[in-house]
């Protein structure tokens, strides 16, 4: 099969850099070949073919389900973690129906609901940092994305059953969190339980843990159905679909690992980020605390979400970190040429977010911090894609940002914030991510005016 701009390396040293440096893989390769290239890497058969040319990337996403099919087993490394009936592994009609099932959770009226409760854990977890101490700013965006999961995905606030969730899905969670142990999921001869000790074996028993307090969970909540509850397990619980049918328990289960994994990581490696280039560029930050001003003391989360400059200050952090390296892998159904290159049904397809927000044609200095690229021009769905594109586009892009918006601006209009360590925080591979690898090592060095009236905060939204 003739295949564009083959990589020479030797596929299992691609393999290898591709596990251990990814952001490096992809640079070293696009340096070769700048708009597309042939790849050996894992989870995705033996060779790959990276575009991330937007006129190849229109092209792919726009003949969805005709030339270019998302074929779910090309994702198949995340069932371990999804599940069988996870979105990301169902094709065609399944998912279509079940994605058109879990959409209406992230949208309308629920939005608003969810704004004021994240406002309120993003306050609960700097409220109790001392003063001119350094914590990790990625850790501290874990545990309010966490809290966000169990709260707003699993309508869990306080209690035993809370605690012990929240603990075993950091335990799952994390265990992927190194390049060491992200190569067990790419490599299934790693695959093997050799008991608690070994990594497989862990997270083995891990999942079932947490399977089991899920399952509780929904069993308990078919039992005593409550209809007045917003959070997105009991919405997905009434949901229907044509035939009148409702998802069953494991798919349930599934769904909720999907939008979990899908959430926690990505949104908190996100605002991690953004926290750090807003304290690297003194002058981003002045902008953003004078935008936020406007909006007076009571910061209502929808004006939140509708602030220019704050949008192009999260859009610029999802460009130039982007937390997920690619779009959902499709599949060549028939011969078709590709920016003049000919393709056999069967070739595996990678649309590269991470290369394509790059690209200085589109991104002029790319590697440079520059929200006002996105207030100045407007970019199509082919040349910015944080949340990939086509009919596999991130289910949960609405809530991931507003999450994002609103934990920014909470944060940065009550504290006066520090970067410890003034060096550049490089992209290191986390699980299917791309996270800062120090973490973001900050300190608070005082509290704004409208603090003060939030020291004996209760559970009051605080928006």
């Amino acid at each position: 099969m003739q295949l564009p701009n083959i990589l020479k390396t030797h596929p299992f040293l691609q393999k290898l850099h591709w596990v251990a440096d990814p952001v490096g893989y992809m640079e070293k390769a696009a340096q070769q070949y700048p708009d597309i290239f042939t790849a050996s890497i894992v989870g995705f058969g033996d060779t790959v073919v990276f575009v991330n040319h937007p006129q190849a990337i229109q092209e792919i996403l726009t003949n969805d389900r005709k030339k270019f099919v998302a074929v779910a087993e090309a994702n198949r490394i995340a069932k371990p973690l999804v599940g069988e009936y996870s979105v990301f592994l169902l094709e065609g009609t399944r998912h279509k129906q079940r994605r058109q099932l879990v959409m209406p959770a992230f949208h309308g009226e629920q939005m608003q609901g969810y704004g004021q409760r994240i406002c309120s854990i993003a306050e609960k977890a700097f409220i109790q940092l001392p003063l001119d101490q350094p914590f990790l700013a990625h850790n501290l965006t874990q545990e309010i994305s966490l809290q966000v999961i169990l709260q707003v995905v699993l309508g869990l606030h306080e209690g035993e059953k809370l605690q012990k969730l929240k603990h075993l899905l950091l335990q799952l969670l994390n265990l992927f969190k190194s390049s060491f142990t992200s190569s067990f999921l790419f490599f299934s001869f790693l695959q093997k339980d050799l008991g608690t000790w070994s990594p497989w074996g862990k997270f083995l028993r891990d999942r079932e843990q947490v399977d089991e307090l899920i399952y509780a969970e929904i069993t308990e909540r078919r039992q005593q159905p409550d209809p007045e509850r917003i959070d997105i397990l009991s919405m997905l619980m009434s949901a229907r679909d044509d035939a009148g049918q409702a998802m069953t328990d494991q798919e349930l289960r599934d769904q909720l690992i999907s939008l979990i994994l899908a959430g926690y990581e990505t949104t908190a490696t996100a605002t991690a980020w953004g926290l750090y280039w807003i304290q690297k560029k003194p002058l981003v930050h002045e902008k953003l605390l004078k935008e936020l001003a406007t909006l007076g003391d009571f910061l209502d989360p929808m004006s939140i979400y509708r602030l220019p400059y704050l949008t192009a200050v999260c859009n610029e952090t999802l460009r130039i970190h982007p937390v997920i390296m690619f779009c959902f892998p499709r599949v060549v159904q028939e011969p078709v040429k590709l920016l003049g290159h000919p393709l056999q049904p069967g070739t595996v397809l990678l649309a590269s977010v991470y290369l394509t927000h790059q690209r200085e044609d589109l991104y002029p200095q790319s590697k440079q911090f520059k929200p006002e690229r996105f207030i100045e021009n407007q970019f199509s769905p082919y040349e910015f894609l944080p949340f990939g594109g086509g009919v596999r586009r991130c289910i949960g892009e609405a809530l991931a940002l507003f999450q994002m918006k609103l934990v920014l601006a909470t944060v940065l209009s009550r504290y006066q914030l520090a970067l410890v360590d003034r060096q550049t925080e490089r992209p290191q591979r986390r699980g299917f991510t791309l996270a800062p690898s120090s973490g973001v090592k900050m300190v608070i060095t005082g509290r704004r005016a409208r603090q003060e009236s939030l020291v004996n905060m209760t559970t009051t939204p605080v928006c």
